[in-house]
């Protein structure tokens, strides 16, 4: 689904006519800065109504959130179906969360015996699902919240814009946010935590905005138990707020900037070793090893941040969805902690623009391009209103190259519509697996069976708990009372399609081996899915 507004000009839309003599200047302690520009832009009507027609001001974000929601829920429930959502990540979170919602630990079999999946990723948060998913304990709901979640956040966003830009401008912005690439890309790939972080950054990030400090800080706190580098970000909005503040708002975002960078430090140093069940932090792999002493590393991170190729291409690529715009503004600053992590990765998978780990930067990018917008349109300047119009329709131009390329584009393939017979088979094997039995599955078929079964990874991955060790010359034996292995290359687009986590050959030698070695018999053959059973 596509909606665009309509930015030629119109002389009965105050948001688009020339902007008129600037307004005296507001103090610096102003609980809204962007009312100084919202007589200009706001249409002449009754409060709380729009012109007849239209729909009420206020409804306007919601109304997108609405449209955006059904647009993300679309997708991720159809790649289910059709067997494209994968055990790493999908499977991962329902099984924390169904553990949550039955007052347990999060322990996780996917990731290993007996782990507590807090000692991967520090995101306590997650057990706010728990009751939706007493209710629905399906992976659908886990896909259903993230939706609703990721189009929530347009709210705050277009919310401002309609206030400090216009009516139509809000509507150019919530489609610069809601099929940015960075969102359709969460949107698309299963399900994951920062999902939660996304509305509760662009929430702080509005009251930035309006200088509504303490509204920001409340908004941003939660962030220390999404995920364990969020509260570099948190760091981050209480640096703005110590840079943009006055004196009475300085020792608040002091005290916040510590309070984030000292928490990230805490969970990743005490927390998450104590949950992990063999100590230290999961990750710590992908971290850079340095040139071995601090000061030659920093003189390195730069081009460090740029090497390979594909770090500048994403550098670039977060920033276009605001057409470079948002660089103008001190609030792309926020996005710097993010940006800084994954540049210094040792994980290739966090270089480039796939998966989830862009979702968190698009509304800084967007409250950065609504913010250097609002700069302009307070010089009272004749062109403000052109300049403003020009680079909305760039915006959008660029938005639009960049769809395609990006999993929102699945919509429009006839495939996405049409269920296949490899599917067909595959569900009608998992149905002669009965609940509450233990499960060896191929990645893409496990999310097919967390609900109501406790399911591994086959062939086992990972041994003993670690990560990225794809290269074991003797995997452990599979003890699951049954396995079911797809030999098919999943459908992946955009992503790279293959087998996961080894080759194909590796798998169907550890398929041979259960059968001939470990005691299992096959059940049944279906358009090369393999369903065994134990004894």
């Amino acid at each position: 689904m596509r909606t665009f507004p309509d930015n030629s000009p119109q002389s009965g839309d105050g948001a688009l006519r020339s902007a008129p003599p600037a307004a005296p200047p507001t103090p610096p302690e102003a609980s809204d800065p962007a009312a100084a520009t919202a007589g200009a832009t706001a249409d002449r009507t009754a409060p709380g109504r729009g012109p007849r027609g239209r729909l009420p001001a206020a409804l306007l974000p919601w109304g997108w959130a609405a449209v955006l929601f059904a647009l993300y829920a679309t997708v991720a429930v159809r790649r289910h179906l059709l067997l494209r959502t994968t055990g790493y990540d999908l499977g991962i979170f329902e099984q924390a969360v169904r553990a949550y919602a039955e007052l347990r630990a999060p322990v996780v079999p996917l990731r290993g015996e007996g782990f507590n999946l807090l000692g991967d990723h520090f995101h306590p948060l997650l057990a706010a699902l728990a009751p939706f998913y007493r209710l629905w304990p399906s992976p659908l709901c886990l896909l259903v919240a993230q939706s609703a979640l990721l189009a929530v956040a347009v709210v705050p966003l277009a919310r401002w814009a309609a206030r400090a830009l216009g009516r139509r401008p809000a509507h150019a912005v919530a489609v610069a946010y809601g099929l940015s690439w960075g969102i359709a890309s969460a949107a698309a790939f299963d399900f994951h935590e920062v999902a939660l972080a996304v509305p509760l950054l662009a929430c702080s990030l509005e009251a930035l905005a309006h200088r509504r400090w303490r509204a920001a800080v409340a908004w941003a706190a939660p962030l220390l138990l999404v995920k364990e580098d969020l509260g570099l970000t948190l760091a981050a909005v209480g640096g703005y707020i110590a840079l943009k503040g006055g004196s009475g708002a300085r020792r608040l975002g002091l005290v916040t900037a510590a309070a984030g960078a000292v928490g990230s430090f805490v969970e990743i140093k005490l927390l998450m070793p104590a949950f992990h069940p063999h100590g230290g932090y999961a990750h710590g792999g992908n971290l850079s090893e340095g040139y071995g002493s601090l000061l030659s590393t920093l003189a390195h991170a730069p081009l460090d941040a740029l090497r390979p190729d594909v770090k500048a291409m994403t550098l670039v690529l977060v920033f276009a969805p605001s057409a470079l715009l948002a660089l103008r503004s001190p609030l792309s600053l926020i996005a710097v902690p993010t940006l800084a992590w994954r540049m210094m990765s040792d994980n290739g998978f966090h270089w480039g623009t796939a998966f989830h780990y862009s979702a968190v930067l698009m509304p800084v990018v967007v409250a950065g391009l609504i913010d250097a917008l609002t700069v302009w349109r307070r010089t009272g300047h004749p062109l403000a209103s052109r300049h403003v119009r020009a680079s909305l329709a760039t915006v959008l131009a660029v938005t639009l190259v960049m769809l395609p390329s990006f999993p929102l584009a699945q919509l429009a393939q006839r495939a996405t519509w049409r269920g296949t017979p490899h599917v067909g088979a595959a569900r009608a094997l998992l149905a002669r697996i009965p609940d509450g039995a233990t499960v060896a599955a191929s990645n893409r078929l496990v999310p097919q069976l967390t609900s109501r079964c406790t399911v591994v990874v086959f062939p086992t991955f990972p041994v003993e708990g670690k990560l990225y060790q794809y290269d074991n010359k003797r995997l452990p034996p599979p003890t699951a009372q049954w396995i079911v292995h797809d030999r098919r290359a999943p459908e992946a687009w955009p992503y790279k399609t293959g087998h996961w986590p080894y080759p194909i050959e590796r798998q169907e030698a550890e398929l041979a081996a259960a059968q001939e070695r470990h005691g299992y018999r096959k059940v049944a053959e279906r358009d090369g899915i393999t369903l065994l059973r134990r004894g």
